[in-house]
């Protein structure tokens, strides 16, 4: 380019002949002479047309390359490969080549979509209360001095940018029909439109463009708070950015440094705290004041939240002869009329309910167990097999339910059992929970074993007196100052006489 530039001076601002300018540069006059008349200020080196020996299999390496787009990372043939199987079918060329060929044809590609309208997109603008976007990340806390994995889900107003963020052991449904529940509490609201991912607690399978099979018990949720779901396309994560921009700022803003709990409950707490915190000091961006600010203007336009929905996820069970129903590698105990029964089991997130015939049985906290290689855990309640030992009074001795009785109760077993029939006698006094207060009984048992007489007897004595020495209460009497009776009693002293004649006459008819 330089010497194209000294030689365009020399001709047109110097005069100087082009004999003398090809003296001077050693380049030959007609090629001075096609400088000069091409007019062009930059030299442009033309490749010619060569053959090449992929030309054979261009159409070939194409349609390859076009199949390998569209499959995943992972799955992908690399170029290596695919120089390996032309050369199978008879390429005889060098990798380099090859190589080439696929970076061309990838910047076409890209450059073709860039044109076609992929890769660019249009700002969204959202009124008061119009939707929000959720999606759910996986983070990491200390929770009880370990380090847990947790599913943490993410409620964005789309408006305002209000976000609010909870964490949870796993990601199902009842986990996400509590989230909602939560968000909605915190934001004031529901928005007319909830914007989501296809995520298998919603979608139980995605259709042609815009058609999806929403899961039954989502869509309950749905109806019960009164908002449309939409939800993306698959793999578009930007059609609902702004949720997905905060689960990146909210790794720097709440998990960095990790934060430790005591355990999950107080750490929703903390966490639910500090996203109201960073309201007030992030700026909206779009809008004058803080996020703050604008989602106060905001709350007008939401819809009144109603009352919880009934988040839970119902299961099917049959109870075992040993009175126990199976969930998520745990057993939980329900009471022994409903052995060898079907019963329902409605999962919440931290517990679960027992039902059948249309009545509540029992209830029990929920144990999530993340790590897969230890054994399940069993959650009894002695309550439930009363009805089994009083048929069978020999199972207290080791009866697993009955290794956790209250401390009261456990020192009566040791003294009961040490005489014949005590454990029938021990069944008995247990049973008695099924009639009267259970803190009344342990409380009769403390005073029977204080006084040093174990017995059942003494200790209905105890429980009776506890039970029946509370003070009734009766209504009061308006009585008179001064009581008068209607007929006022004569003294007469002439009764003794005639009842001592009458004894006399008794005794002589008994000794003749």
């Amino acid at each position: 380019m330089a010497l194209l530039s000294v030689i365009r001076r020399w001709a047109f601002r110097d005069q100087v002949s082009i004999r003398e300018i090809s003296r001077r540069t050693g380049l030959s006059r007609n090629t001075i002479r096609k400088y000069l008349r091409a007019g062009s200020v930059e030299p442009k080196f033309k490749v010619p047309d060569r053959p090449s020996k992929l030309d054979a299999f261009a159409d070939k390496l194409s349609g390859w390359l076009k199949i390998e787009a569209g499959k995943s990372r992972k799955q992908k043939r690399t170029v290596k490969q695919l120089h390996a199987d032309l050369i199978s079918l008879g390429y005889e060329g060098s990798y380099s080549r090859v190589a080439a060929f696929a970076r061309d044809w990838k910047a076409d590609r890209q450059h073709e979509q860039q044109t076609s309208g992929r890769g660019a997109f249009v700002p969204l603008v959202f009124r008061p209360g119009e939707a929000f976007q959720f999606d759910w990340s996986e983070d990491w806390a200390i929770l009880g001095g370990e380090r847990t994995k947790l599913q943490v889900a993410h409620f964005k107003l789309s408006h305002s940018r209000a976000f609010i963020v909870r964490a949870y052991l796993l990601q199902t449904h009842e986990m996400l029909f509590d989230a909602h529940c939560h968000a909605f509490r915190v934001l004031g609201g529901v928005p007319r439109r909830g914007i989501y991912d296809n995520m298998r607690t919603a979608v139980d399978r995605v259709g042609r463009g815009k058609d999806r099979q929403v899961n039954a018990r989502f869509s309950a949720m749905v109806s019960h708070y009164l908002f449309d779901a939409e939800f993306c396309n698959p793999a578009s994560g930007w059609e609902k950015g702004q949720v997905e921009k905060n689960v990146q700022d909210a790794r720097h803003r709440l998990w960095q440094p990790t934060p430790s709990f005591a355990d999950l409950d107080a750490l929703n707490a903390w966490l639910e705290q500090r996203c109201i915190e960073l309201w007030k000091q992030i700026p909206h961006g779009f809008l004058p004041g803080s996020i703050a600010d604008v989602w106060a203007e905001e709350t007008a336009s939401l819809m009144p939240s109603p009352r919880p929905f009934d988040g839970f996820v119902e299961h099917a069970k049959r109870v075992s002869p040993t009175c126990l129903i199976h969930l998520e590698r745990n057993r939980y105990s329900v009471p022994a009329s409903f052995a060898n029964r079907p019963v329902s089991v409605r999962v919440y997130p931290e517990r679960i309910v027992i039902a059948a015939e249309g009545q509540i049985l029992c209830e029990h906290p929920r144990i999530i167990e993340r790590s897969h290689h230890l054994p399940g855990r069993t959650v009894y309640d002695w309550r439930h097999y009363l009805a089994v030992i009083q048929r069978k009074p020999g199972a207290l001795r080791n009866g697993a339910p009955f290794a956790d009785l209250p401390e009261a109760f456990r020192l009566l077993q040791s003294q009961l059992l040490k005489r014949p029939g005590g454990d029938k006698e021990m069944v008995e006094i247990l049973a008695l929970v099924l009639q009267h207060d259970e803190q009344a009984i342990l409380c009769a048992v403390e005073m029977a074993l204080s006084s040093g007489v174990p017995t059942k007897t003494h200790i209905l004595n105890l429980l009776h007196r506890l039970v029946d020495g509370k003070a009734p209460t009766v209504p009061p009497i308006d009585a008179p100052q001064a009581l008068v009776l209607a007929k006022e009693p004569r003294a007469d002293v002439d009764r003794y006489d005639a009842l001592r004649g009458a004894d006399r006459a008794r005794e002589a008819r008994n000794a003749s």
